[in-house]
This record gives structure tokens, sequence and C-alpha cells, in this order.
């Protein structure tokens, strides 16, 4: 359980193109955990490290860029899974720059055991880190990385 001292920690999560079809969708390289167990766990994960979980899920670009905007004040960090958007959009890039909250990029799969164009990303030169390739526990890894990187800060 989280100390009393230990400061809340708002967290927004975001889920890019077709992660909603999760638990369906290529099992093989996916798994079969679909996002509302995803959601379910990383609440769970976010009490034990005094989190609060804000989710979101979009298949469209915009709608991603402004909740990122929408970020500002109002979540100390930022957990992104931006699905093919990782290789494609600078939009979100920028949003994730502009804003400048530490933000943690996570994948299921290795995205660089996969497709050669899928291990370029442009969000990773501008996020604290990057977790990939350990099917769900990777959001559950990085929501971990992401607190204690966050905790680490605010001592400093």
């Amino acid at each position: 359980m989280p100390s009393n001292t230990e400061i809340h920690l708002n967290i927004l999560v975001l889920h890019g193109p077709n992660l909603n079809l999760l638990g369906r969708r290529e099992p093989g390289i996916y798994g079969a955990v679909t996002l509302a167990e995803i959601n379910s766990r990383l609440e769970q994960e976010g009490e034990q490290l005094s989190c609060k979980i804000f989710a979101l899920q979009s298949n469209h670009e915009g709608i991603l860029v402004d909740a990122i905007h929408d970020a500002l004040e109002k979540y100390q960090g930022i957990l992104i899974n931006a699905g093919a958007y990782t290789h494609t959009s600078i939009a979100i890039r920028d949003a994730l720059a502009g804003v400048a909250i530490p933000t943690v990029e996570v994948h299921l799969s290795n995205i660089y055991q996969r497709e050669a164009f899928r291990h370029h990303s442009f969000i990773a030169p501008i996020a604290v880190g990057q977790i990939s390739g350990f099917g769900a526990d990777s959001y559950y890894l990085g929501l971990q990385a992401l607190a204690h990187h966050l905790r680490k800060a605010e001592k400093n």
C-alpha cells in the first residue's frame, strides 16, 4: 500500500489505433488480453503506486493530439501505446514534446523484431523510456517505470 505521505500522481494512458481490437486482433502477436482487461489491471497497479489512471483509446490521430494538449496541468505523466502512429505521426510526437509531460512509450510486441517500418519511433527520442515485447506486461512495466521516474524527479 502507498504511504499516506506519498503524493498522488495522475497518469494519462493513451491507446492508439486498433488497440480496441485487442483479444481478437492477431492474438499470436498481440495476445488474448483485451483492452478493458489492460485498463482494469492498470487501475489496480496504479492504486499500488498511488497513481490515478485515466485511459483513452482512439483510432483518430487528432483526438490523441487533443488529449495530449488537454493533459497540461492535469497529469504528471503519460503512458502511451500509439500503435501504428508510433511510426508515422509527427503530430503526436510534436504534441508530446510541446506539453513536456514525462512520457513512457509502450508496445505489446517487440517492434524491433517485426517489419522494418516498425523499427522507427517518432516518440522514442522525446520519451523518458520505451518498453516493448512483453505483451500486456509492457503497460504495467511502463507504469512502474513512469511512477518511479516521477517520484525520483520530485525528490530532486
